[in-house]
């Protein structure tokens, strides 16, 4: 055989291998390869796109295959074909495959990264997405909306796929019944990993959602199971279901803040779930609104959420509700579930002038509580409940703080899981999923974004610029010790990754700066000091400077800002100068201070007021400050902010403890005379503080119902003026002790 009919042998061997019939694969390398090959598909045939970074590609894969011939669009190897920058999907036609791509280091320049639809009349049918991670593909504006998935059309399928870090606005997996082409769609989301979103401080941080309220009284019929929700923070709707006839079954919603929530629709079934807290802030369960709910066999366990995002909540509802409001709770069945340390159970939940009708026709039955700390289990009804018939339920531990109609139960460990000795009440689920058993097995899970302090620990010399050049090599989570001595920066230190920056100890290790901020965190950035002192004496002579700030530009990445021993002084070379100053579209997941001293600053400490649009957007999730003092400050230990009303978010969380302040907001330029500004602040604790010669605290909410624990403080000759909703109350109600 002559070496020319040799190659041509194993050139069409290679073609064809593992293929019979039609089922040719064919691999292509670049864009127009790949869009030739695209659209001379036919049934039975796959593509394979080579390894290797793909960038700035939009792919529209159209294509009819059949039954019995799918045609596959792949990588060559799972996980090894990324695709980057300004690129996206989408599917459009009938028997389609996707499988093995990675979208990371990018974003879509549309409204979605993968979308089962071209326009309004080519949709994607019998279609299925498998195997594919999305990664941190955000929008660079925190507040551009998008989605990464956008289900169109019928009987498609979207499973064991990897999606994480969803930051900027917009619901992470839509569902969409925009006409009866989407409608009745019996769609499949199984097996996936959905990852860490952080907190978005905003509305529209859903994990899932099926369908909107304006269409929410059709059917969508979509099965939701066997996916981890795992830490999906984003606000208070984890899963939001605004659509009727929808199974959602044996998920694990592990660590989440917030809630499924049964929005919108009638006649949804949620059974087999398991909801593990494992007593962190918010974790929620089950909402309930609407009617014909069947709601049995799931497990909640150590679950702390509060109001609208509790262990277990159902609603009052509208009397004639508009479409988008709440529609009354009507014949829903609750039964054998089982409830460990749920903090709070609550009944007509939202009660108000507008929403006053209390659930109706509806069952609890055969489910198990189980209480083992405390002195009872959070049950709390805010409006009648004699239209819910409790019956035959089980409870072991800790009363009740209702009685819910129970008789005693005892209880055993089975698998991963407590349930009824006797097996009669509760859940009948022994095991939750394991990690291995959705997403791929090719990509860690988790939230893989640098951290504090995990890094290397380097030691900074005394030197001209040597503190400059540390911060300019550090790695991501590394902790630069500095030595006894005088450090003096001349530049702003940008911070695009963690970093931790400690001194030899209290008076020890002196940071001096000559610009107008010493540090500017940016995207990814978070900044922890420890042991040393900063002098501003030297910094640039004009108004507003700041020791920290964030990007101008506004972030995607939450960060955090920690201080332990750290002396902050002569911040008052000129007016309006501030510790920190946080811009727009910035949010910080924790402030903490600790065991620090502030002293001659001429503006506010903390500048955490730049939201003021009033659409419930915030500037920092959780605010600590302890033991510390505080003396000589013109403007505001803090200015925080959270105007409007919307109810989707949890925060800011406040609490102020040990703490001492003395001759604070007196300055002339704060126009308030206020020492303190709280506004929209959902938790508050301010506890044995001690205020001396100081302005006012002016504590105000337009949203939500704040709790605010004011005890122990000694004010001396100042009120705490608190208001809600614009109404004036007694401060007195919130001051325990002096």
């Amino acid at each position: 055989m002559s070496k020319f009919k040799l190659f041509f042998v194993f050139a069409f061997y290679f073609l064809c291998a593992g293929c019979s019939g039609n089922n040719v694969e064919i691999l292509v390398s670049n864009k127009d390869q790949l869009q030739s090959a695209i659209s001379t598909a036919e049934a039975g045939q796959t593509i394979s796109m080579r390894n290797g970074v793909w960038r700035d590609i939009e792919i529209v894969f159209q294509a009819r295959g059949s039954e019995d011939g799918v045609i596959t669009l792949k990588a060559e190897t799972p996980g090894k074909v990324i695709i980057s920058g300004r690129s996206n999907l989408v599917l459009t036609g009938e028997y389609l495959q996707v499988q093995g791509l990675v979208f990371k280091d990018g974003y879509s320049p549309t409204g979605s990264v993968i979308s089962f639809q071209k326009d309004s009349k080519n949709l994607a049918y019998h279609s299925r997405v498998t195997g594919v991670v999305i990664d941190s593909f955000n929008k660079p504006d925190r507040f551009e909306s998008d989605s990464w998935v956008m289900l169109f059309g019928q009987h498609n399928r979207f499973d064991h796929n990897h999606l994480v870090g969803k930051m900027n606005k917009g619901v992470t997996f839509a569902v969409r019944l925009n006409d009866e082409k989407s409608q009745q769609n019996f769609h499949r989301i199984d097996h996936n990993y959905f990852g860490p979103r952080p907190v978005l401080g905003s509305n529209g941080g859903e994990t899932l959602r099926i369908g909107t309220s304006h269409y929410s009284l059709s059917d969508s019929n979509t099965i939701v199971e066997n996916n981890i929700f795992d830490r999906c923070n984003g606000e208070v709707e984890i899963v939001s279901i605004k659509s009727g006839s929808n199974i959602i079954r044996n998920n694990l919603f592990l660590e989440s803040a917030g809630t499924l929530t049964l929005r919108h629709g009638n006649g949804n079934i949620v059974e087999g779930n398991a909801f593990i807290g494992n007593g962190k802030d918010h974790t929620g369960g089950i909402r309930v609104i609407n009617a014909d709910h069947q709601i049995r066999n799931n497990y909640l366990e150590n679950l702390t959420g509060t109001r609208f995002g509790g262990g277990f909540v159902v609603m009052n509802g509208v009397p004639n509700s508009p479409i988008n409001r709440y529609h009354p709770v009507k014949n829903v069945i609750v039964e054998n579930n089982t409830l460990v340390n749920v903090d709070n159970i609550l009944l007509a939940a939202g009660a108000d002038s507008e929403r006053s009708q209390a659930p109706e026709s509806t069952l609890f039955r055969s489910n198990l509580f189980v209480a083992t700390r405390g002195d009872t289990l959070g049950v709390t009804a805010f409006d009648d409940i004699s239209g819910i018939e409790f019956s035959g339920n089980g409870l072991s531990g800790k009363a009740l703080a209702i009685d819910l109609g129970t008789e005693p139960a005892e209880t055993i460990r089975r698998g991963d899981l407590i349930a009824d000795k006797g097996g009669e009440v509760g859940s009948s689920i022994t095991r939750i999923l394991d990690p291995a058993e959705v997403g791929v097995d090719w990509y860690p899970k988790g939230d893989l974004r640098a951290r504090l302090d995990q890094g290397r620990e380097q030691s900074v010399s005394l030197g001209y610029q040597s503190l400059e050049h540390a911060v300019a090599g550090a790695a991501p989570g590394d902790i630069l010790t500095l030595l006894p001595g005088e450090y003096t920066v001349n530049r702003v230190l940008e911070l695009a990754s963690p970093l931790a920056i400690v001194g030899a100890g209290k008076g020890e290790t002196v940071i001096r700066f000559t610009r107008n901020a010493l540090f500017e965190i940016q995207d990814g950035g978070s900044l922890r000091l420890a042991a040393l002192t900063i002098d501003g004496s030297a910094s640039d002579d004009s108004a507003g400077n700041t020791v920290v700030r964030t990007s101008r530009f506004g972030m995607l990445n939450n960060y955090r800002l920690l201080l332990d021993g750290v002396n902050v002084k002569n911040l008052d070379v000129n007016h309006s100068y501030s510790f920190l100053r946080a811009a727009k579209s910035t949010m910080a997941d924790e402030i903490r201070i600790r065991n620090s001293e502030f002293s001659n600053v001429s503006g506010d400490v903390l500048r955490l007021d730049s939201e003021q649009d009033d659409l419930g957007i915030f500037n920092a999730d959780y605010l600590t400050i302890e033991n510390t003092s505080m003396r000589s400050i013109g403007g505001r230990i803090a200015a925080v902010y959270r105007g409007g009303t919307d109810e989707s978010t949890f925060g800011p969380h406040v609490s102020i403890s040990a703490s001492q302040f003395e001759g604070v907001g007196l300055s002339k330029r704060n126009e308030a005379r206020a020492a303190l500004t709280l506004h929209g602040v959902q938790l508050l604790s301010l506890e044995n503080n001690k205020f001396v010669e100081t302005g006012g605290i002016a504590i105000s909410a337009s949203v939500g119902e704040p709790v605010y624990r004011l005890y122990n403080n000694k004010f001396g000759k100042i009120v705490p003026v608190v208001s809600y909703k614009g109404e004036p109350v007694d401060a007195k109600e919130y001051l325990v002790g002096e």
